[in-house]
């Protein structure tokens, strides 16, 4: 801790940063390790999506309402709140505080004896989660100077894609345990004693998945507390100039919202991420329906390569804005757009194919091509404001594609889905045997649903195929909202002249 007295002493923090080298790396690593658990503990309840619906005897709508509404409402309210306690209190406290929720609760989850409750610790896990990106954006700008902070911010941000991808990866691998291997493995280290009373040959895989997946957040949470220094507020800003005014709300809102470009791109995004999370939500039940994968192939084969193409499809398409703007100046607003209709078809023939691996590829083709929008969201926004604004402006844009895109994609998934299937089993006249349908059994133990078990299955399978397609539909929407905000972007284009 010399180097940071030293600097402390020295008042240069805006060229040196705060602390030294090597402790300002340690605490932006351990900031990124946060954002990665955020998005592990966040996204992995897809992963186990078809044995928790099989569990509860859930129907697709009330899984769309599970991952949708409530998340998405809580999550985007919460941050607000906490976000202004961020900008008067101790930043190391708050996110520590928020990472023991968001990981008891997510251990909480695997504990749920119904619906209910997973609903009500999944609004926890939504609490907990506001309170991360906030202040960590907030310490990494105190830490390091102006000219390092795009690097570092760069860095923290890829805990979003890593944690995308590690989900898949621990969740597929965690879903194949069964409880009665882990309860061998706990009594072969020693620790069996602790957990005496606890039938092993009844405790799903899923449920140890978010135990396992949740609980090392506590002990990270509580190291980060214990290592990590708060910084002095604008410690590494440029000492002796006077610092930016932040625009207050209203105003920012009068800017912003003046402006068309603002409205097509939220809309845009928005209806993006309506289609986005609505894909994912449903990911690994459509290959383990259609396909007839397992829950770990479904996540390690193919769940963790799909995020991964869908994060070179975001640095694919900043790439592109940045290589071709000399040439067309919009390009950054109507890129997207040009994406999603590629996507479209390519989304479309994945989900109809009855090739696996046809399927993939139109999936990794359209992953590419969706997520090239999401740089854009950003570029877009920020420059249409002044720098007063920009907060602000990005806040609003990412409320009410929150609202819009988690809140509603995954229901609307989850309610075709069902009325798709409701269509099929009436058309073939199988109410009556639906009525005792367990859907838990297609997989491999479908002669003990009787001989209407294909029909059953086949009708449980296809009504979540033709509602993937229906909700890819909307990135037509999407793509015509990109299409306008750029006849409008290059006018409303910010300049220092403006003001």
């Amino acid at each position: 801790m010399t180097a940071t007295a030293d600097a402390a002493e020295t008042g240069n923090g805006h060229i040196t940063g705060f602390g030294s080298k090597p402790y300002r790396s340690y605490v932006l690593l351990a900031l990124t390790l946060i954002y990665t658990l955020n998005f592990i503990d966040r996204t992995v309840i897809t992963v186990v999506a078809q044995p928790i619906i099989n569990t509860f005897s859930l129907s697709d709508a009330q899984w769309g309402l599970l991952t949708g509404p409530p998340f998405a409402l809580f999550y985007a309210l919460m941050g607000i709140p906490i976000a202004m306690w961020a900008d008067r209190g101790n930043r190391v406290f708050i996110i520590s505080l928020c990472v023991i929720i968001w990981s008891i609760m997510t251990v909480f989850c695997g504990l749920a004896a119904s619906f209910i409750w997973l609903l009500l610790f999944r609004v926890g896990v939504a609490i907990g989660e506001a309170g991360c990106t906030p202040p960590a954006n907030s310490i990494i700008t105190d830490y390091y100077p102006p000219k390092s902070r795009a690097n570092a911010i760069g860095i923290y941000s890829m805990g979003v894609t890593v944690g995308g991808v590690m989900a898949q990866l621990f969740g597929g691998a965690l879903a194949g345990l069964q409880g009665a291997d882990f309860g061998n493995f706990l009594s072969s280290i020693g620790l069996g004693w602790l957990f005496s009373g606890i039938n092993w040959e009844e405790v799903e895989g899923w449920r140890l998945v978010f135990v396992i997946v949740g609980a090392p957040g506590i002990l990270v949470a509580l190291i980060l507390w214990l290592t990590t220094r708060e910084p002095p507020r604008g410690y590494s800003d440029p000492k002796g100039k006077t610092p930016l005014e932040k625009a207050g709300f209203f105003e920012a809102f009068r800017e912003f919202g003046a402006k068309p470009t603002f409205w097509s791109l939220s809309l845009g995004a928005a209806f993006v991420a309506f289609v986005g999370y609505g894909l994912i939500s449903f990911q690994a039940p459509f290959l383990m329906r259609v396909h007839g994968v397992s829950v770990s192939e479904a996540a390690i084969r193919y769940g963790a390569p799909l995020a991964a193409v869908a994060a070179f499809g975001t640095f694919l398409g900043g790439f592109l804005s940045e290589k071709f703007t000399p040439r067309f100046p919009a390009i950054v607003a109507w890129l997207p757009g040009v994406g999603l209709l590629i996507a479209i078809p390519a989304y479309i023939a994945a989900f109809l194919t009855p090739s696996l691996t046809m399927a993939f590829w139109m999936w990794v083709i359209a992953a590419i091509a969706h997520y090239a929008y999401l740089g854009a969201q950003y570029t877009v926004s920020t420059a249409i404001v002044s720098p007063r604004s920009r907060a602000t402006t990005v806040s609003v844009l990412l409320l009410i594609v929150s609202l819009i895109g988690n809140g509603l994609g995954p229901m609307f998934t989850g309610m075709m889905s069902s009325a798709f299937m409701g269509g099929i089993i009436r058309k073939n006249g199988l109410e009556e045997a639906f009525a005792t349908f367990n859907p838990g059994l297609c997989a491999g133990r479908m002669a003990e649903i009787g001989e209407m078990g294909p029909a059953l299955c086949s009708a449980y399978a296809e009504g979540l195929r033709q509602s993937m397609v229906a909700t890819v539909v909307f990135l037509v929407i999407a793509a015509a909202f990109y299409f306008l905000a750029s006849r409008t972007f290059l006018k409303d284009r910010w300049s220092p002249a403006a003001d």
